[in-house]
């Protein structure tokens, strides 16, 4: 009886949170379907969204106390598609098909990548600290592709230049993805004080004032966040070590 119910116990479902990533999922399949359609602002939208009911799902998880390692295979097999098969699939539909052999490769590698850097998290769950990411997250990343998208239909930005630029960002993304920067993942939120609260709203207001500048600004800026931090990091570290040294040889 004891072991029926660990059974049960071990394979139940939680219905809130699992219900969340399935509709993360449903909105990256929408992408690709949009994507097939050459309808792409409503692909990166579909985008946006998938990554809100991502971001939704772990924290209803933990706030119910319903994590299980379903729900953790089960987030990651629907971020393998919504991002990482459909923001590949939407920047090579979009921007890259002009490159032929060069740009389907790009995407197959932002896939690949995606998909090693979701397997990567998973078997090391226990050893990162829960308020940071190692390497770029791949909601992280698609939302880089789809805000790319509005923001270019928003000035009107077109062209082989701007094509090129997306090859390159892609293939930005997919090294970002498996590299060892580590990013900040606000899993962690400390309790903010009043001034905090007022910048947070007035963050909102400009995010809502033009959404497609000020989405891309900021996709952008955490993407680049990590690798300039660990830029910072050594020079301040090589500066040090250069002070000491010229101390070391005064003293001597």
């Amino acid at each position: 009886m004891k072991e029926n119910l660990l059974k049960q116990k071990g394979s139940s479902i939680a219905l809130l949170p699992s219900l969340l990533t399935t509709m993360s999922l449903f909105s990256g399949f929408y992408s690709i379907v949009a994507s097939l359609e050459g309808d792409f602002v409503r692909a990166a939208i579909a985008l946006i969204i998938a990554a809100i009911f991502d971001g939704l799902d772990g924290r209803v998880a933990r706030l119910t106390k319903t994590t299980s390692h379903f729900g953790m295979e089960y987030d990651s097999l629907s971020d393998l598609v919504s991002f990482g098969v459909a923001p590949g699939l939407l920047a090579y539909l979009w921007a890259m098909q002009p490159f032929g052999r060069y740009g389907w490769l790009a995407a197959f590698l932002y896939v690949a990548t995606t998909a090693l850097r979701l397997a990567r998290f998973n078997s090391r769950i226990e050893e990162t600290p829960k308020n940071m990411f190692i390497g770029l997250p791949c909601p992280a990343a698609a939302m880089v592709i789809a805000t790319s998208v509005l923001f270019y239909n928003f000035i009107g930005f077109s062209g082989s230049k701007a094509n090129l630029l997306i090859l390159m960002i892609v293939y930005l993304l997919s090294y970002l993805m498996v590299s060892n920067h580590h990013y900040n993942s606000f899993k962690v939120i400390p309790q903010a004080r009043f001034y905090i609260l007022v910048g947070m709203v007035l963050a909102l207001i400009v995010i809502a004032s033009e959404p497609p500048v000020t989405l891309f600004i900021l996709a952008t800026v955490y993407m680049l966040s990590a690798p300039l931090a660990g830029a910072y990091r050594f020079v301040a570290r090589k500066n040090r070590k250069h002070s000491e040294n010229q101390e070391y040889d005064y003293n001597g």
